[in-house]
């Protein structure tokens, strides 16, 4: 590999980052009617830049879903960890919330999840389910949590609270919602 194939690899990363971030700061103010013309601008890139990465509104939120869900998989990660099972799950909850507080665009994937097409982040979606269904049986079989309460609850209360920030960006409501919901999974 010569320098410039690394310079460019290394500009096209930094690209890549500048998007992304124009992109939260676009769709937090914008939501979905955020513009690929008004993402490039804020990240001070062309618009060519921008579609030669995500040559499409989806394929940007896609790739933004993905690398959230691979950071989940490494904070599920951390609640296996953790020796006591209710504090793992609360872990796992706090954790995700924190990692997404500022992020309009993937709250308003996660809402919106329905519409979009995901294709391509099954492998980060798979690595996480499995991380993150090992710390919530843990949980059930120790009795810290309900007796009923299974991974595929854990995307729909998820998606409550990134809901919750998204119509209430720059409050605690979502740390409320939260509270209400670790105390209604307590047995």
């Amino acid at each position: 590999m010569t320098s410039t194939e690394r310079t460019l690899r290394a500009d096209a990363r930094r690209n890549r980052e500048k998007i992304f971030a124009a992109a939260r700061e676009s769709f937090a103010r914008d939501g979905e009617n955020a513009q690929i013309e008004e993402i490039a601008s804020r990240a001070g890139v062309g618009i060519g830049t921008v579609y030669r990465h995500f040559p499409t509104k989806q394929s940007l939120l896609t790739e933004m879903v993905r690398t959230r869900f691979s950071r989940f998989a490494e904070i599920a990660a951390e609640a296996e960890g953790i020796e006591d099972p209710y504090e793992a799950i609360r872990h796992l909850f706090v954790r995700s919330g924190e990692e997404v507080e500022g992020d309009a665009g993937f709250q308003l994937a996660m809402m919106s999840s329905n519409q979009l097409h995901w294709e391509g982040i099954e492998q980060e979606k798979a690595a996480f389910a499995a991380i993150a269904t090992r710390v919530i049986d843990r949980a059930v079989e120790s009795g810290a949590v309900r007796s009923d309460f299974d991974f595929g609850d854990f995307p729909m209360l998820m998606c409550g609270i990134t809901s919750t920030m998204y119509f209430s960006p720059g409050g605690a409501e979502w740390r409320r919602h939260l509270d209400l919901i670790l105390a209604g999974l307590r047995p």
